[in-house]
């Protein structure tokens, strides 16, 4: 007997309604099971976020603790302070070389470690060649594929850029990759900026669903003058700790030193950056308006007084402008 095309229109039709009356499984209302601790670390350029999470990888590490330490950041800088100044294999790089020659990408083409610390740079395109997003993208498409959701680390530490706003760089508050966020940031007005920013874009994925929260604010480079406490009481996230604007950090992370040693002189600071990177819990942050950030600072330094006067069109064109008739047809109203 042959099979026509309507019968089998009606079989594939009977096939999906016996699947559409399948009642989906409830969600999970128990304990969660995953242990392991993903934080995102976000901050401008420049403002210290590599050096404080070597030191504070390296000082969880050497407290027992099973850390993997996640660069992504296109200038692959994350590990080059913890591994005393050497370059490290970038993920996008070695799977371009990798892709070229036909070969597999291996955990170990990638991933290397330092006294209990996991470490990897995912990388970024060349200048005008790609999109650093993108590459962000890719890289983590690559870690699922080499098994990063069976691996076995006490906390995934992600190193991220926190001045470019595009999509792959909001990734893991964006899709709940992480657990809670963590700013670094100083006193100044810039990297204050970034971390409203950041916090604005938390406020904004948990107001659509998400559960990605603030655990508060590192301050680097600190040199008392407050404003960067005060921005984290104003949004309502703590200090996890306030590193000082000290020569000798300066001096030791200028040579690749790490300076978050157990026993050492600044050992306390990442002891205690350390428990309250563990403990703190994710919270939802109040971003601040332009006024607001810019009212933590001194008004001789940020213009307060000055008033914006608005431009008129004899200033755009330098001359006098002679108004002209619309040729907009207007209708008597009926």
């Amino acid at each position: 007997m042959s099979t026509t095309a309507g019968d089998l229109g009606i079989g594939m039709r009977q096939r999906l309604r016996a699947e559409a009356a399948i009642e989906p499984e409830l969600p999970a209302t128990g304990e969660a099971t995953k242990a392991t601790q993903v934080i995102a670390i976000y901050g401008k350029g420049g403002i210290g976020k590599s050096f404080t999470l070597a030191n504070l990888s390296y000082m969880m590490a050497q407290q027992g603790k099973r850390v993997l330490l996640i660069g992504c950041d296109p200038k692959s800088d994350t590990t080059s302070l913890l591994f005393g100044g050497r370059a490290c294999p970038t993920i996008i790089e070695t799977s371009s070389r990798k892709k070229a020659a036909g070969d597999a990408v291996e955990i170990g083409d990638v991933c290397f470690k330092r006294d209990g610390v996991f470490a990897m740079e995912l990388g970024g395109p060349e200048v005008g060649r790609g999109c650093g997003g993108r590459g962000i993208i890719h890289g983590f498409e690559l870690l699922e594929k080499l098994g990063f959701h069976d691996w076995g680390f006490d906390y995934v530490l992600l190193d991220f850029l926190g001045d470019v706003v595009c999509g792959g760089f909001g990734l893991p508050i964006a899709r709940d990759m992480c657990q809670k966020v963590i700013v670094v940031g100083s006193n100044d007005l810039q990297s204050l900026y970034v971390a409203n920013n950041v916090c604005s874009a938390v406020q904004y994925f948990r107001q659509l669903g998400g559960n990605v929260g603030v655990a508060g604010l590192v301050v680097n480079k600190d040199d008392g003058t407050g404003e960067a406490h005060a921005f984290a009481e104003a949004v309502g996230i703590p200090v996890l700790a306030s590193i000082p604007a000290h020569e000798d950090i300066r001096r030791k992370s200028a040579n690749y030193e790490i300076v978050g040693r157990p026993g050492g002189q600044w050992a306390p600071l990442f002891d205690q950056l350390a428990g309250g990177v563990a403990s703190a819990p994710p919270l939802a942050p109040t971003p601040l308006d332009q006024d607001g950030l810019l009212g933590l600072f001194k008004g001789e330094d940020v213009g307060r007084h000055v008033v914006l006067q608005p431009a008129t069109m004899e200033d755009m064109c330098g001359r006098p402008v002679v108004s002209k008739p619309s040729l907009e047809v207007r209708y008597d109203q009926a």
